[in-house]
């Protein structure tokens, strides 16, 4: 693993005539969150049909697929595995049939005891299916005597340490939950359908809202349980109000730009990120600032405002590259990089060049893209990262590589950018990243950076 990977991404659509349809539209949107594999549980009348595969939303489903999965309530996921194999049986939504009728669940995080809480259950008796964290609630729920859903689920929630954003679908109800720290987006919408009224939506990004014509309303609450039935909007809470933990790299990296993410633009977030940057660490007389595509877009756009030096894309990405490539030979595999990133030679040929990315996890990358854009011509390269060092990897829903392989938590800040073979090397610095995000430093989660860790880890190794 070079970069970050991405995480999961949930949606759902209640009391909509094109509820499959929209929740396909809806994962299309959220794909940069997830990848393996994606799944669609529509609601009909009751009965629940299901559709899931490994691979992207546009591969998986067909229109034959679509119009098979009827009903006005859907719940779709797309999924990054970050506890469990990317294999079929883990991919979500999961299904089960209680003795309140069928569950569909949908999962965006990572529980922290997930491996206490399921060895706990093995010994008692419980068959597990996958290996992934999210069907330990399935098995929660199952063992609740409660038989009302929301209590059941208050009752659950409370044993569950980490990261969870989720949507579940009963036979007649759509159900969102944050966990108490609010680690992960979900939100709530309105999509105005034919004939007046409304469908209730919920999604982890609005992105996928402005795709289908919805009206972004609000956030779920950390600890709260939001669900919509026949009866109207619904909410309680499962536990009370405390700080919140905002994964801050949303605002960094993995939410897209245009999604509104705990209440701010991420495009203008990641702008004022290079804004800060570029004060922290100016280029005296530099020619061009070249971003990293694309993630390092809005960040060089905003370092380029702040230093009033030109911006330029002088690295283009091949856009059709898959997250895979297959090396025909073994003498082309030093062609990695550059079948996805091509730098101009026309941009950057004789230029002092300020090279601008997101982050910087093992630097193998990194000094890959610095050797092109030598080779391309560029007099000097100063590299400026617009985040922290990432010095611990993230347990809350995020795939990082251990402690060990994270290049700032082994290298000092001159042999780093020796490696990477760059003129000189600038991070933003923590305090200034919690000043361009805004709000309380204490709210957000940036455990990656300062290894605060807002939870225990129950055994989990850096």
């Amino acid at each position: 693993m070079h970069h970050w990977k991405e995480e999961c991404a949930v949606f759902g659509a209640f009391n909509d005539p094109e509820a499959a349809r929209m929740t396909y539209l809806g994962l299309y949107a959220l794909q940069h969150r997830g990848q393996e594999s994606t799944g669609i549980v529509a609601n009909n009348e009751g009965q629940h049909l299901a559709h899931k595969g490994l691979g992207l939303v546009g591969d998986v489903y067909t229109e034959e697929d679509l119009l098979r999965l009827k009903g006005n309530m859907a719940l779709g996921h797309v999924r990054y595995s970050t506890t469990g194999q990317n294999l079929l049986e883990n991919a979500q939504p999961l299904t089960a049939v209680l003795s309140s009728g069928p569950l569909a669940l949908a999962h965006n995080g990572n529980i922290v005891n997930s491996s206490q809480l399921r060895q706990q259950m093995i010994h008692q008796g419980a068959i597990f299916q996958g290996s992934n964290d999210t069907e330990i609630l399935l098995h929660m729920i199952a063992r609740m005597p409660q038989q009302d859903m929301i209590q059941a689920l208050k009752s659950s929630l409370v044993q569950m340490q980490g990261a969870y954003s989720m949507a579940l679908m009963t036979q007649d109800r759509l159900i969102a939950i944050r966990d108490p720290l609010g680690f992960r987006p979900l939100v709530i919408g309105h999509r105005p359908i034919e004939g007046g009224g409304h469908s209730v939506v919920v999604a982890s990004e609005t992105c996928a809202f402005d795709l289908i014509g919805a009206k972004y309303i609000r956030e779920v609450e950390p600890g709260e349980i939001f669900w919509v039935d026949k009866d109207g909007e619904h909410s309680e809470r499962f536990s009370s109000k405390g700080h919140t933990k905002n994964c801050i790299f949303e605002h960094v990296y993995f939410a897209r730009p245009d999604s509104l993410v705990f209440g701010k633009n991420v495009y203008e977030t990641r702008k004022q990120l290079g804004r800060v940057l570029a004060q922290e660490f100016p280029v005296e007389d530099a020619d061009i600032v070249v971003p990293v595509p694309d993630s390092g877009v809005p960040a060089a756009i905003g370092y380029s405002q702040e230093s009033g030096v030109p911006f330029e894309l002088g690295i283009i990405r091949n856009h059709y590259v898959g997250r895979t490539f297959i090396q025909p030979s073994q003498s082309i595999r030093s062609f990695g990089v550059k079948i996805k990133l091509n730098p101009q030679r026309e941009v950057l040929e004789g230029k002092k060049v300020v090279v601008i990315d997101d982050s910087l996890v093992r630097g193998t990358t990194s000094q890959k893209i610095i050797s092109l854009l030598r080779q391309a011509g560029a007099k000097e390269i100063h590299f400026r990262v617009a985040s922290p060092p990432t010095r611990g990897p993230c347990f809350y829903g995020v795939d990082t590589p251990k402690k060990d392989q994270l290049i700032a938590s082994q290298k000092s800040l001159d042999e780093t950018r020796e490696f990477i073979h760059a003129d000189t090397l600038g991070y933003l610095s923590v305090e200034g990243m919690f000043n361009a995000v805004g709000g309380q430093p204490q709210s957000n989660c940036a455990a990656c950076f300062d290894l605060n860790y807002p939870t225990e880890l129950f055994g989990q190794t850096l």
